[in-house]
């Protein structure tokens, strides 16, 4: 199952090194801080019940502790299940066949698996449409993708809040929130990757907590903090941290004192293409004239309709 890869590509964003080493300090305490994980398995359990197919071998990506054979599907939906993370330390947890693999570079053959599912993992990627080409590559013709990643509204209060007590206090702004891919980008990157029937929607989340404070600990506890390239590297200052919380509450705080936040999950799904799928029609090919269907009288353009 084993095929050797070319390296990711020279762009890089994000520690992959340091993000590894954040997932496995939030291993040990991960179920606390699972429910958006656990939320995109139920939708995947979902929308795999609605297809009309079974998977004799699945892989889960990213999988944190086992997402995929948590989801509680029916047995026989899907025969066996691989689990793979970029943490050792975060894979030992689950069960079943697991193993550390970095979904920058997966370690499998072409035609490998029926069913390859993603959740909250592949916003991590320095190169998103490579990591995409790697899993459609790894699919069986006619297998099938689904994947989950945050998108660009994603905690957009903290990064507003962050970034006004640094120019206020610091005189400068530094990277601190990842960026994410925006919904309407989705579509033509899973196109340029090589996926047939793409589809792309999102689910917005909106969590509340006591404090900014709490809502970074919730972080911390997810293994989602900051490990972009150009952070910088000092640890934000006391002073700091404390006027982005008071912002957060003075610009977004709730009548009842909390503070909200917003998580945007952009749901993908595609499959390895394969001749008994839809094909679009070629321009041309169509019997029935669209004037015709909409029961219209056809003009050739520029020409002005009389005046009745």
């Amino acid at each position: 199952m084993m095929r050797a890869m070319q390296p990711a590509s020279a762009m890089l964003v994000f520690d992959r090194a340091l993000h590894a080493r954040r997932r496995a300090r939030a291993a040990a305490g991960f179920a606390a801080h699972d429910f958006l994980v656990r939320r995109v398995a139920d939708e995947f359990a979902d929308r795999l019940m609605a297809v009309n197919r079974d998977f004799p071998l699945a892989l889960d990506l990213g999988s944190h502790r086992g997402m995929l054979a948590e989801t509680g599907l029916p047995a026989g939906k899907i025969g066996n299940i691989v689990a793979t993370d970029l943490s050792p330390a975060m894979i030992a947890r689950g069960k079943g066949i697991r193993a550390a693999a970095d979904e920058e570079r997966l370690p499998f053959r072409d035609g490998s698996f029926d069913l390859i599912a993603s959740a909250l993992s592949l916003h991590w990627t320095n190169d998103l449409p490579g990591a995409l080409i790697q899993i459609r590559r790894a699919l069986v013709p006619d297998g099938l993708f689904l994947g989950a990643i945050f998108g660009g509204d994603t905690l957009t209060e903290l990064r507003q809040s962050l970034g006004a007590a640094e120019i206020e206090l610091e005189g400068g702004l530094s990277p601190r929130v990842s960026p994410f891919v925006e919904l309407r980008d989705m579509g033509s990157l899973l196109q340029r990757a090589g996926f047939a029937l793409p589809v792309v929607d999102a689910d917005r989340v909106t969590v509340r907590y006591p404090n900014a404070l709490k809502l970074m600990t919730e972080l911390r506890g997810m293994g989602e903090t900051n490990v972009l390239i150009e952070r910088r590297r000092t640890p934000l200052r006391r002073r700091t941290l404390i006027r982005a919380a008071e912002i957060y509450q003075e610009k977004f705080g709730l009548p009842d004192g909390r503070i909200p936040a917003t998580f945007e999950i952009v749901f993908m799904t595609g499959w390895s293409p394969h001749e008994s799928q839809q094909k679009p029609l070629r321009p041309g090919s169509a019997k029935m004239r669209l004037a015709d269907a909409l029961g219209t009288e056809e003009r050739p353009t520029g020409e002005k309709t009389p005046r009745s």
